[in-house]
């Protein structure tokens, strides 16, 4: 487990766990005996037929600003550090929601001094044409190492761990 040493003590880093499959149902959420509009349940089923909920709010990342649409296939990034309430389907908040594209792969993770992922998972090697970006699409200005990272990605080597050259990187500076 990796910690995080801030100025309020540790705190540990989130593990970001998947799910993917086809989203079912899309339904407006309450807050405060209220439809606030800005908060809805996605609801997402696997080939194997196992659901879970993901509460999508202003905090959640829609990789490539996708309007998410009941059919769409999806892998939904989620903070498996979180507290979950033990109800049936799972019900998680989505940290990251990215529609399933042919040919692109996507991860997400805190990637340390050497672009190598908390997991282990993956080895970034940066290149010219590797875009890197902030969560509302500027440039970001300097290196992502340190950072948690949403990486699109469309090959990875066979080594161990992998590793791959971005084609896109966007920096979640507030993680």
């Amino acid at each position: 487990m990796e910690f995080n040493f801030n100025q309020t003590g540790m705190q540990q880093r989130p593990v970001f766990l998947s799910f993917t499959g086809v989203i079912t149902r899309i339904e407006m959420t309450v807050s405060r005996g209220r439809y606030d509009g800005c908060s809805q349940m996605v609801t997402v089923e696997n080939e194997s037929g196992n659901t879970v909920n993901f509460l999508m709010n202003a905090n959640t990342f829609v990789v490539d600003y996708v309007t998410v649409y009941e059919s769409l296939p999806v892998t939904v990034f989620y903070n498996g550090n979180a507290a979950v309430p033990l109800i049936y389907p799972p019900q998680y908040t989505a940290a990251v929601i990215a529609a399933q594209t042919e040919g692109q792969m996507v991860y997400v993770g805190y990637f340390n001094n050497i672009l190598m992922s908390s997991d282990q998972g993956l080895k970034l090697n940066l290149a010219p044409s590797t875009v890197v970006v902030t969560q509302n699409n500027q440039t970001f200005q300097g290196s992502p190492a340190g950072h948690t990272l949403v990486v699109l990605y469309s090959q990875t080597t066979r080594s161990i761990p992998p590793q791959t050259t971005p084609d896109k990187i966007i920096v979640l500076c507030g993680e």
